[in-house]
């Protein structure tokens, strides 16, 4: 007996089809700004094309608040330390806040947590746009536009993505551009799968969370996310060993290796927990194609692309191959790699994505 089909389901089917008939389009020319932003829990990636080249550069999605006094003050400006006043407060943010944590041997805050506006932050909405004033200039050009970054929502979170997108797409209208979101798998697929007609698995790996995206000829057929990323593994390994997530960051972004044996405690506790999330992901992508008969048509095996600060250390990769290969997942898959440069992927995907649009 054959299943009768959703109307999404056959939905996306005609997307398939159409896409099929297509080919990708050139970037047309523009007098305006195009640039792409990633807007990550941990990092916030400004991207722009420039004399044939892509330039990056970004910053700390964090701060920290410290009393306000005129020293204070005086010693921030000398440093070039950005920051922001708030009635007796100084609130440093960006780069800086990175700084000044480790000075002060404390924990930076996050106006954003797993990849949406930190509620629990009455400061993060302001610090948020502070961060990309610095990234983002204004622009008077009349058809400049930029793409940012969204996740996918995690379940029980769909009416918050409301409220972070459209607040982020407002402050960047107000700059002098024409805002449109883009999500973060599938900006994975544009920076990195040209070379397959953008067809693939888009994987980022970030600090508040991990998002996918299944796209065939760039039209996407699956994407969600976990709310597992590098601030679960850091939070978690702190707690069981009882130190800071500072100590704890420094070890992963130092020399750490999946495929090493463990030397220490918060060693020990950083494999259990990255093997947790990497599980986690890999059993969450076979729900959702499990979930979804469109994927099952796509005609060929696809690659998979790591990518996001979580995915750098070494030995992402192969444990992510070991978990694929324990699960029976719906799907062939032709190859398994990471980003050319993960930390920009997604950035990379928002500017070409934006170059591509009419």
């Amino acid at each position: 007996m054959t299943q009768s089909k959703t109307k999404g389901e056959k939905n996306r089917e005609d997307e398939i089809e159409a896409a099929s008939n297509q080919t990708p389009k050139q970037p047309e020319t523009s007098n305006g700004r195009v640039v792409g932003v990633d807007i990550g829990t941990s990092k916030i990636v400004f991207s722009e094309k420039k004399n044939g080249n892509i330039e990056f550069n970004s910053q700390r999605n964090a701060f920290i608040s410290v009393d306000y006094s005129k020293f204070t003050e005086k010693i921030l400006n000398q440093n070039k330390i950005k920051y922001h006043k708030i009635n007796n407060s100084l609130i440093v943010f960006g780069d800086g806040a990175e700084i000044f944590a480790n000075m002060l041997n404390t924990e930076t805050r996050r106006p954003m947590r797993q990849g949406l506006l930190n509620p629990k932050e009455s400061y993060s909405v302001e610090i948020i746009k502070k961060i990309l004033n610095e990234l983002v200039e204004s622009s008077g050009g009349s058809d400049s536009k930029i793409n940012f970054s969204i996740p996918d929502p995690p379940k029980g979170s769909e009416t918050d993505i409301i409220y972070h997108e459209t607040v982020l797409a407002r402050h960047l209208t107000e700059k002098g551009y024409t805002s449109r979101s883009i999500n973060e798998g599938l900006a994975v697929v544009f920076s990195e799968l040209e070379d397959e007609s953008f067809t693939g698995l888009g994987i980022s790996a970030g600090g508040g969370m991990c998002n996918v995206c299944l796209a065939y000829l760039s039209v996407p057929l699956v994407s969600f996310s976990i709310n597992k990323g590098g601030d679960y593994i850091d939070d978690a390994t702190a707690s069981v060993t009882g130190t800071i997530n500072t100590r704890v960051r420094s070890i992963k972004e130092n020399g750490f290796d999946l495929q090493k044996k463990p030397n220490n405690d918060i060693e020990d506790a950083l494999h259990i927990y990255y093997d947790d999330l990497i599980l986690s992901l890999v059993k969450a992508l076979k729900e959702s194609l499990v979930q979804t008969s469109t994927a099952l048509k796509i005609d060929r095996p696809v690659p998979i692309v790591l990518s996001g600060g979580t995915a750098k250390v070494r030995g992402f990769k192969e444990r992510f191959e070991h978990f694929l290969k324990t699960e029976e997942i719906p799907l062939d898959f032709s190859k398994v790699r990471i980003a050319e440069d993960p930390l920009y992927a997604t950035a990379k995907g928002a500017l070409i994505a934006a170059m591509n649009e009419n």
